[in-house]
Protein backbone atom coordinates (compact mmCIF):
# COMPACT_ATOMS: atom_id res chain seq x y z
CA UNK A 1 0.00 0.00 0.00
CA UNK A 2 1.30 3.25 -1.07
CA UNK A 3 -1.50 5.40 -0.69
CA UNK A 4 0.56 8.05 1.33
CA UNK A 5 3.84 8.11 -0.73
CA UNK A 6 5.54 11.58 -0.05
CA UNK A 7 3.39 12.56 2.85
CA UNK A 8 4.75 13.24 6.03
CA UNK A 9 2.91 12.21 9.19
CA UNK A 10 3.05 13.04 13.21
CA UNK A 11 1.72 10.82 15.42
CA UNK A 12 1.81 11.24 19.14
CA UNK A 13 1.47 8.43 21.85
CA UNK A 14 3.14 6.12 19.24
CA UNK A 15 5.43 4.20 21.39
CA UNK A 16 2.89 1.79 22.41
CA UNK A 17 -0.66 0.71 21.83
CA UNK A 18 -2.73 2.00 18.84
CA UNK A 19 -0.57 4.81 18.71
CA UNK A 20 1.65 2.45 17.50
CA UNK A 21 -0.88 0.36 15.50
CA UNK A 22 -1.59 3.60 13.44
CA UNK A 23 2.34 4.79 12.92
CA UNK A 24 2.68 1.38 11.61
CA UNK A 25 -0.15 1.31 9.25
CA UNK A 26 0.42 4.99 7.95
CA UNK A 27 4.04 3.75 7.06
CA UNK A 28 3.22 1.12 5.69
CA UNK A 29 0.63 3.14 3.03
CA UNK A 30 4.38 5.25 2.50
CA UNK A 31 4.35 8.01 5.01
CA UNK A 32 7.40 9.13 7.21
CA UNK A 33 6.21 9.47 10.43
CA UNK A 34 7.27 10.96 13.51
CA UNK A 35 6.86 8.61 16.29
CA UNK A 36 5.98 10.93 19.55
CA UNK A 37 6.71 9.27 22.86
CA UNK A 38 6.74 11.51 26.58
CA UNK A 39 9.21 9.19 28.73
CA UNK A 40 9.83 5.43 27.44
CA UNK A 41 12.55 5.66 24.69
CA UNK A 42 12.92 1.83 24.52
CA UNK A 43 9.36 1.48 23.13
CA UNK A 44 9.01 4.19 21.22
CA UNK A 45 12.85 2.66 19.34
CA UNK A 46 11.02 -0.66 19.06
CA UNK A 47 8.21 1.22 17.37
CA UNK A 48 10.76 2.81 14.84
CA UNK A 49 12.29 -0.19 14.03
CA UNK A 50 8.89 -1.99 13.83
CA UNK A 51 8.34 0.39 10.94
CA UNK A 52 12.01 0.20 9.37
CA UNK A 53 11.84 -3.91 9.49
CA UNK A 54 8.69 -3.52 7.05
CA UNK A 55 10.68 -1.56 4.88
CA UNK A 56 8.78 2.33 6.38
CA UNK A 57 10.54 5.31 7.29
CA UNK A 58 9.91 6.44 10.97
CA UNK A 59 11.95 8.42 13.38
CA UNK A 60 11.33 9.10 17.26
CA UNK A 61 10.78 12.69 18.84
CA UNK A 62 10.61 12.89 22.71
CA UNK A 63 8.42 15.21 24.66
CA UNK A 64 6.41 14.78 27.88
CA UNK A 65 2.74 16.52 26.93
CA UNK A 66 0.71 18.26 29.99
CA UNK A 67 3.68 20.03 30.90
CA UNK A 68 5.19 23.58 30.32
CA UNK A 69 6.94 24.11 26.69
CA UNK A 70 5.58 20.81 25.67
CA UNK A 71 4.16 21.79 22.43
CA UNK A 72 7.70 23.68 21.61
CA UNK A 73 9.81 20.55 22.50
CA UNK A 74 7.67 18.24 20.54
CA UNK A 75 8.04 20.82 17.66
CA UNK A 76 12.03 21.29 17.85
CA UNK A 77 12.22 17.54 17.76
CA UNK A 78 9.95 16.87 14.89
CA UNK A 79 11.42 19.87 12.79
CA UNK A 80 14.93 18.73 13.57
CA UNK A 81 13.64 15.29 12.33
CA UNK A 82 12.02 16.37 9.08
CA UNK A 83 14.72 18.33 7.91
CA UNK A 84 17.11 15.54 8.28
CA UNK A 85 14.81 13.11 6.37
CA UNK A 86 13.47 14.92 4.07
CA UNK A 87 15.24 18.10 4.21
CA UNK A 88 11.90 20.11 4.51
CA UNK A 89 9.74 20.94 7.49
CA UNK A 90 6.22 20.58 5.96
CA UNK A 91 3.67 17.65 7.88
CA UNK A 92 0.82 15.87 6.01
CA UNK A 93 -0.75 14.32 9.07
CA UNK A 94 -1.33 15.14 12.47
CA UNK A 95 -2.71 12.28 14.68
CA UNK A 96 -3.80 13.38 18.21
CA UNK A 97 -3.33 10.18 19.93
CA UNK A 98 -1.62 10.76 23.67
CA UNK A 99 -4.10 10.30 26.09
CA UNK A 100 -3.85 9.23 29.93
CA UNK A 101 -6.56 7.59 31.65
CA UNK A 102 -6.33 8.01 35.52
CA UNK A 103 -9.24 5.59 36.30
CA UNK A 104 -10.99 7.54 38.39
CA UNK A 105 -14.35 8.57 39.25
CA UNK A 106 -16.39 11.40 39.94
CA UNK A 107 -16.54 10.99 43.74
CA UNK A 108 -12.70 10.17 44.13
CA UNK A 109 -10.90 13.14 41.40
CA UNK A 110 -9.02 15.65 42.52
CA UNK A 111 -8.49 18.96 41.41
CA UNK A 112 -5.17 18.46 40.46
CA UNK A 113 -5.74 14.65 38.60
CA UNK A 114 -8.37 16.38 36.81
CA UNK A 115 -6.02 19.70 35.72
CA UNK A 116 -3.55 16.41 34.66
CA UNK A 117 -6.15 14.91 32.49
CA UNK A 118 -7.06 18.22 30.34
CA UNK A 119 -3.88 19.11 30.53
CA UNK A 120 -2.68 16.04 28.18
CA UNK A 121 -6.29 14.77 26.89
CA UNK A 122 -7.15 18.20 25.90
CA UNK A 123 -5.01 21.15 26.10
CA UNK A 124 -2.05 19.33 24.45
CA UNK A 125 -4.10 18.45 21.10
CA UNK A 126 -5.03 21.92 21.00
CA UNK A 127 -2.48 23.90 20.89
CA UNK A 128 -0.17 21.00 19.42
CA UNK A 129 -2.63 22.01 16.28
CA UNK A 130 -2.35 25.46 16.75
CA UNK A 131 1.35 25.26 16.03
CA UNK A 132 0.92 22.79 13.73
CA UNK A 133 -0.98 24.58 11.41
CA UNK A 134 1.59 26.61 9.50
CA UNK A 135 3.53 23.94 8.50
CA UNK A 136 0.51 21.64 7.51
CA UNK A 137 -0.26 21.48 3.59
CA UNK A 138 -3.03 22.29 2.19
CA UNK A 139 -5.32 18.77 1.70
CA UNK A 140 -3.76 17.55 5.04
CA UNK A 141 -4.84 15.93 7.99
CA UNK A 142 -6.11 16.18 11.47
CA UNK A 143 -6.97 13.32 13.22
CA UNK A 144 -7.61 13.19 17.50
CA UNK A 145 -8.33 10.17 19.12
CA UNK A 146 -11.17 9.98 21.60
CA UNK A 147 -13.00 7.59 23.20
CA UNK A 148 -16.55 5.86 23.21
CA UNK A 149 -16.76 6.46 27.11
CA UNK A 150 -18.36 10.27 25.78
CA UNK A 151 -21.08 8.57 24.19
CA UNK A 152 -22.06 5.99 27.17
CA UNK A 153 -22.36 6.65 30.69
CA UNK A 154 -19.12 5.13 32.63
CA UNK A 155 -17.85 5.40 35.43
CA UNK A 156 -14.63 7.08 34.88
CA UNK A 157 -16.33 10.33 33.83
CA UNK A 158 -13.63 13.22 34.94
CA UNK A 159 -12.05 10.99 31.65
CA UNK A 160 -14.61 11.05 29.25
CA UNK A 161 -15.23 14.67 30.13
CA UNK A 162 -11.10 15.66 28.72
CA UNK A 163 -11.87 13.41 26.23
CA UNK A 164 -15.54 14.95 25.25
CA UNK A 165 -13.50 18.21 24.71
CA UNK A 166 -11.73 16.70 21.95
CA UNK A 167 -14.27 15.98 19.62
CA UNK A 168 -16.38 19.32 20.38
CA UNK A 169 -12.31 20.92 18.75
CA UNK A 170 -12.22 18.92 16.11
CA UNK A 171 -15.77 19.78 14.14
CA UNK A 172 -15.08 23.48 15.58
CA UNK A 173 -11.54 23.39 13.50
CA UNK A 174 -13.13 21.60 10.31
CA UNK A 175 -14.68 24.63 9.90
CA UNK A 176 -12.17 26.41 9.86
CA UNK A 177 -9.69 24.91 8.00
CA UNK A 178 -12.03 23.56 5.29
CA UNK A 179 -10.98 26.19 2.77
CA UNK A 180 -7.58 24.56 2.90
CA UNK A 181 -8.78 21.23 2.36
CA UNK A 182 -7.54 20.26 5.43
CA UNK A 183 -9.77 17.77 6.91
CA UNK A 184 -10.41 16.98 10.55
CA UNK A 185 -12.09 14.37 12.12
CA UNK A 186 -11.92 11.77 15.51
CA UNK A 187 -11.85 8.39 16.06
CA UNK A 188 -13.71 7.43 19.21
CA UNK A 189 -12.46 3.88 20.02
CA UNK A 190 -14.42 0.94 21.93
CA UNK A 191 -12.60 -1.45 24.30
CA UNK A 192 -9.43 -2.31 23.22
CA UNK A 193 -6.20 -4.26 24.01
CA UNK A 194 -3.80 -2.08 24.85
CA UNK A 195 -1.67 -1.29 27.71
CA UNK A 196 -4.49 1.22 28.93
CA UNK A 197 -6.68 -1.89 29.23
CA UNK A 198 -4.24 -4.65 31.47
CA UNK A 199 -6.72 -6.03 32.58
CA UNK A 200 -7.54 -7.31 28.95
CA UNK A 201 -4.56 -8.40 28.46
CA UNK A 202 -3.73 -12.34 28.21
CA UNK A 203 -7.82 -12.50 29.30
CA UNK A 204 -9.95 -14.51 26.69
CA UNK A 205 -12.66 -14.66 29.51
CA UNK A 206 -12.01 -11.00 30.28
CA UNK A 207 -12.43 -10.08 26.18
CA UNK A 208 -15.26 -12.34 25.69
CA UNK A 209 -17.12 -10.93 28.56
CA UNK A 210 -16.83 -7.01 27.56
CA UNK A 211 -16.95 -7.91 23.30
CA UNK A 212 -20.23 -9.00 24.09
CA UNK A 213 -21.32 -5.50 24.69
CA UNK A 214 -20.66 -5.24 21.15
CA UNK A 215 -22.69 -5.36 17.89
CA UNK A 216 -19.46 -7.15 16.93
CA UNK A 217 -18.96 -9.65 19.94
CA UNK A 218 -15.33 -9.21 20.54
CA UNK A 219 -13.26 -6.26 21.96
CA UNK A 220 -10.93 -3.79 19.68
CA UNK A 221 -7.37 -4.70 18.21
CA UNK A 222 -5.38 -1.80 18.25
CA UNK A 223 -5.27 -2.43 13.80
CA UNK A 224 -9.02 -1.95 13.89
CA UNK A 225 -8.39 1.28 15.13
CA UNK A 226 -5.67 2.27 13.06
CA UNK A 227 -7.37 0.87 9.80
CA UNK A 228 -9.73 3.74 9.99
CA UNK A 229 -7.38 6.42 10.84
CA UNK A 230 -5.70 5.30 7.32
CA UNK A 231 -8.71 5.82 5.73
CA UNK A 232 -9.42 9.05 6.99
CA UNK A 233 -5.93 10.22 6.41
CA UNK A 234 -5.90 8.56 2.74
CA UNK A 235 -7.35 10.62 -0.46
CA UNK A 236 -10.46 7.88 -0.06
CA UNK A 237 -11.48 10.21 3.16
CA UNK A 238 -11.27 13.72 1.39
CA UNK A 239 -14.50 14.44 1.64
CA UNK A 240 -14.99 13.49 5.58
CA UNK A 241 -14.49 16.33 7.97
CA UNK A 242 -15.79 17.52 11.29
CA UNK A 243 -17.18 13.90 12.02
CA UNK A 244 -17.16 11.49 15.05
CA UNK A 245 -16.14 8.41 13.79
CA UNK A 246 -17.44 5.08 16.21
CA UNK A 247 -14.42 2.56 15.86
CA UNK A 248 -15.97 0.16 18.59
CA UNK A 249 -17.68 -2.36 17.14
CA UNK A 250 -20.66 -1.07 17.57
CA UNK A 251 -20.40 -1.23 21.50
CA UNK A 252 -23.70 -1.16 23.50
CA UNK A 253 -25.52 0.11 20.82
CA UNK A 254 -28.54 -1.31 22.46
CA UNK A 255 -30.04 -4.34 24.12
CA UNK A 256 -30.28 -7.75 21.86
CA UNK A 257 -34.31 -8.47 21.30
Amino acid sequence: MTSLMGKTALVTGASRGIGRAIAQRLAADGALVAVHYGGNEQAARESVELIQKDGGRAFAVRAELGVSGDVETLFAALEAGLRAWSGQVRLDILVNNAGINTGETIETITPEAFDRLVAVNAKAPLFIIQRALPLLNDGGRIINLSTGATRIAMPEGPYAMSKAAVEVLGRSLAQVVGARGITVNTVSPGPTVTDMNPWMIDNPQVQEMVGSGNAIPRVGQPSDIADVVAFLASEAGRWVTGQVIDASGGCFLGPRI
